[in-house]
């Protein structure tokens, strides 16, 4: 006679079965919570509640507020760009040319790719606004490409004395040193 197999364990159970409804307690609920919602219930709430269309003025309105948040947000990545460029140091190493190459060619590639970011939000109703908003945009990349002249003068490299473009100057001398040359 075959065996019949062992009961499941009461966590199965428990989990297979419907919900016990809640006891009503004297505690109320915390503010904020929500009861579940029957299915019943949320398909008559979703009868009820249709969502309409925006309008054109409001797919308008929310196209260049967008279309605000992408032309300042070269201006949200220039504190940490200028973080990274003061932590790098003067020196030329590897990785400080890497920044400031990279420092260089984001701004130029975003204004070289100006209509094509904006193109999304080009619609009869907002191409007079867009005009204001691509000349912050591209203000905006110029900071990031005077963060990079920046970097580039402090590491010594931008030629700015007279000695760097003629070759009969002498580099400058300097008539007084806070260090002395030995411990340079």
């Amino acid at each position: 006679m075959p065996s019949q197999p062992p009961p499941p364990p009461q966590w199965v159970l428990d989990l297979n079965s419907a919900p016990v409804s809640k006891p009503k307690s004297s505690i109320p609920d915390p503010p904020g919570y929500t009861a579940t919602v029957s299915s019943k219930q949320k398909s008559q709430s979703s009868k009820n509640a249709v969502r309409k269309a925006p309008t054109l003025e409001e797919m308008d309105t929310l196209k260049v507020k967008k279309a605000w948040e992408l032309a300042i947000a070269p201006a949200k990545q220039l504190p940490m760009n200028a973080i990274g460029m003061y932590m790098t140091g003067n020196t030329l190493q590897i990785f400080s040319i890497f920044m400031v190459f990279t420092l260089f060619k984001t701004p130029v590639m975003a204004v070289l790719s100006l209509q094509r970011v904006f193109a999304p939000f080009e619609t009869p109703g907002t191409s007079n606004r867009l005009i204001a908003i691509k000349v912050v945009y591209v203000l905006m990349n110029m900071l990031m490409l005077g963060l990079g002249i920046w970097k580039v003068n402090q590491m010594g490299l931008l030629p700015t004395t007279r000695s760097d473009w003629l070759a009969w100057e002498g580099e400058r001398t300097w008539s007084e040193r806070a260090v002395p040359r030995e411990w340079l």
